[in-house]
């Protein structure tokens, strides 16, 4: 950890100096809500330059967002954004949650993050490498990916990606909380809180609501 309780760039660094890969880190946010999609956010760094991120480390706490503030993750997220090379993120809705469940959902969402990078077909054939959160591949991804569990709290690319999709649905639910009223989607973000889960008894479940997660 840096003094600000950032990961070490270090293992990133020693793969990109040992094979020049470009690394993708990938995590998703909201798999476990009542309502709301899953998010998940790719996030790419230039290890060819790694004064910025280097910068970025000691300035902000890249680690996984479940540990910071709301201020902190608006305040870092920004800071990835600026430093960060390209960013990828994609949200699956309730209702393909529904419809194909919520491991699927977050593979899809996971996919397409990637595949929004712009990344040049010579990267993808090879130079590439995708590190995923957790012990599920993506399927029918078309560049080397490894897993690693609780990634968020060991590589730093990936600590980055929670914290940018992380903030992104945050604000997202805060927008939902605008125009569905009575939830306080605000406040939860969708997770199944007491007030939340009384609000869904007493008002019924709203459209963005998943209606396979619903058993009250």
């Amino acid at each position: 950890m840096t003094k600000r309780g950032s990961l070490d760039c270090e293992e990133e660094l020693r793969r990109w100096s040992v094979d020049s890969r470009c690394l993708i880190g990938v995590d998703e946010v909201g798999r476990g809500c009542l309502a709301g999609p899953v998010v998940a956010g790719a996030v790419l760094f230039d290890w060819s330059n790694p004064e910025p991120i280097f910068n970025l480390a000691q300035r902000f706490p890249i680690r996984d967002s479940k540990t910071l503030s709301r201020k902190q993750r608006q305040e870092t997220s920004k800071a990835i954004r600026d430093v960060a090379r390209a960013i990828g993120i994609a949200e699956i809705d309730s209702v393909v949650i529904d419809e194909i469940n919520i491991l699927q959902a977050t593979l899809r969402a996971m996919s397409a993050a990637v595949r929004s990078l712009p990344i040049n077909k010579g990267e993808s054939d090879g130079v590439a490498l995708v590190l995923v959160d957790g012990n599920q591949r993506i399927p029918n991804l078309d560049i080397p990916q490894e897993t690693v569990i609780d990634g968020d709290a060991k590589i730093f690319s990936i600590a980055a990606a929670s914290i940018v999709a992380k903030e992104y649905r945050d604000l997202l639910m805060e927008k939902f909380d605008e125009t569905i009223p009575g939830y306080n989607f605000s406040s939860h973000k969708g997770y199944g809180t007491k007030a939340h889960v009384d609000a869904i008894r007493c008002i019924g479940l709203s459209p963005i609501h998943r209606k396979t997660f619903w058993h009250g």
